[in-house]
């Protein structure tokens, strides 16, 4: 087994790199070479089906989407199921070989890409990272049985990328096409998840635990959430989210289960101290699994994508009678238990999506004419263990008491559970859901530009985001898309980006490195 060489996430060992025997994330050096070997499959299956287009079904599609997703960083840590994977999309090979007189490519070595020249490197590495982002995205639409063919076709296109001998000029159009079609995919999701579960509003949701059995849900599924309050109805169980599902709480039709009690914890890097000494099961139904840490490794259960090696998986069934008998066995907490947030805050706000901000729209553009308010800060992204992301609860407390903070993903729990107190009856931090609901924030910024005659850059508006994994990647090749400039980027810029492709990313855009909330508020605010 040869060393394994990772540099997708944010908290690669040095800001360069993982290698030797694992990854930061605990990833195994074997793990990420299968994760390799799968994503070469892949490479080889896009360009066969770029022959032919014709020979691609939904299965295949929705093959290549979990392959991608797999590969994600902290989903699936499984050796046996990434080798399932590659094993279909071999199957998947040799029956297009068979059907449609398509040779059956070899499959590529990620080596060559990794040893590449710098900058034909650092924007293959763009694409595919973003494409695992997209992948994510688009899984979770198809689950709700939503498809968009232009996604579904696009990720073989850029897949087959990789393997082509393209030049700079070529790959960097292909870059931001990735960010085009995420918007596609984030629209589709959209759309999937407020036709399926209705529309947010906004939602106070206590962090307290009642006395009795209960089980947390990670992650992001919300089908899996629904599927499990069907389940645990009735039975005396109720259900908390953590992470990246806290914004189920205030979708109409997951809010109406009186078991969907509250919110337990923070953000996925808080998980092995959060759930280290919790008397219930906890479910990891997408990204975010830690490898889990002996206290409570017997009280864990993956679904869908999800895997770690000897750890329950519940299947394509999604029969949760196992995590809920556990849970009634471990009886939960004798007495109600007040937990707080990272800023000592008890409650939580979410729901603020397009639907709810474009309701009151009036009342804000209203604002902003009187001078009410002064600034919108989109701060928000992905959370993690680095030093240095406290930036975001420091910007946050110190921005104008006359600015709107909107937000997003898990970075908010730096600094969500903070009064910042109400502007013309509006909250000055809004929760507008998960990172695939950056979609809200682009309509609410195109709205806000089309009430006041100008463009996007010309509002008194300014992104500070933070990244850790692949769906932040294709988000921010969403907003570099759509000509979004000025965007404030932490807490490192990513490894796979040569100072090359960099110098181009802040020519066009003025991409800028974080540096300290005094210094980029003054910056910002002059």
């Amino acid at each position: 087994m040869g060393e394994m060489f990772c540099f997708q996430c944010e908290q690669t060992v040095g800001c360069s790199g993982c290698t030797g025997r694992a990854g930061v994330c605990g990833k195994e050096a074997e793990t990420a070479l299968l994760q390799d070997e799968l994503t070469g499959a892949l490479v080889a299956l896009a360009e066969m089906v770029r022959q032919k287009p014709g020979v691609r079904t939904d299965a295949v599609d929705d093959l290549a989407m979990e392959s991608l997703f797999a590969t994600l960083t902290n989903v699936d840590f499984d050796d046996a199921e990434i080798k399932r994977l590659t094993e279909c999309v071999h199957a998947e090979k040799s029956r297009i070989a068979e059907t449609s007189g398509v040779v059956n490519a070899p499959d590529f070595l990620m080596r060559n890409l990794w040893d590449a020249q710098e900058d034909i490197r650092s924007l293959k590495s763009l694409i595919l990272f973003g494409l695992r982002g997209v992948a994510a995205y688009a899984y979770h639409a198809a689950v709700l049985e939503y498809r968009d063919e232009a996604v579904s076709a696009f990720i073989y296109e850029g897949l087959a990328a990789i393997a082509s001998d393209m030049g700079q000029d070529e790959l960097l159009p292909l870059v931001l096409k990735v960010g085009e079609v995420n918007l596609a995919c984030m629209e589709m999701l959209d759309k999937a998840n407020t036709e399926t579960f209705g529309t947010p509003s906004p939602t106070e949701v206590t962090m307290s635990v009642e006395p009795g059995p209960f089980i947390v849900v990670t992650g992001h599924d919300l089908h899996d959430l629904k599927l499990l309050l069907e389940q645990t109805q009735g039975s005396g169980v109720n259900v908390y989210t953590h992470g990246e599902i806290l914004p189920a709480h205030a979708y109409p039709e997951l809010k109406k289960y009186e078991n969907l009690k509250g919110n337990f914890g923070t953000a996925w890097q808080n998980q092995r101290k959060e759930f280290d000494s919790l008397p219930a099961p906890i479910l990891f139904t997408t990204n975010c699994l830690m490898p889990p840490a002996p206290s409570y490794s017997d009280r864990v259960y993956t679904t869908g994508v999800v895997a770690y090696p000897e750890m329950a998986h519940i299947g394509a069934d999604k029969d949760f009678s196992a995590l809920i008998e556990q849970a009634k066995e471990l009886g939960g907490y004798a007495e109600e238990q007040t937990f707080a947030g990272v800023n000592g805050g008890t409650t939580l706000m979410t729901g603020f999506g397009h639907g709810a901000v474009l309701s009151v729209a009036d009342t804000v553009v209203d604002a902003v004419k009187q001078g009410a308010i002064s600034h919108f800060f989109l701060v928000g992204g992905c959370d993690g263990a680095k030093p240095g992301r406290n930036y975001y609860t420091d910007f946050v407390k110190q921005a104008p008491e006359d600015s709107i903070i909107l937000t997003l993903a898990c970075g908010k729990y730096r600094f969500n559970d903070l009064d910042l107190g109400t502007i013309g009856g509006l909250p000055r931090i809004m929760d507008m859901g998960q990172c695939n609901d950056a979609y809200s924030a682009i309509r609410v910024a195109v709205a806000l530009a089309e009430a006041f005659e100008c463009g996007v850059n010309d509002l008194p508006l300014t992104l500070v985001l933070s990244w850790y994994e692949q769906k932040a990647v294709c988000i921010l090749l969403t907003l570099l898309h759509l000509g979004i400039k000025d965007i404030y980027l932490g807490p490192t810029l990513p490894a796979f980006v040569s100072p090359g492709v960099l110098s181009v990313l802040v020519d066009a855009f003025g991409i800028r490195p974080i540096s300290t909330p005094e210094e980029d508020l003054a910056a910002i605010c002059g």
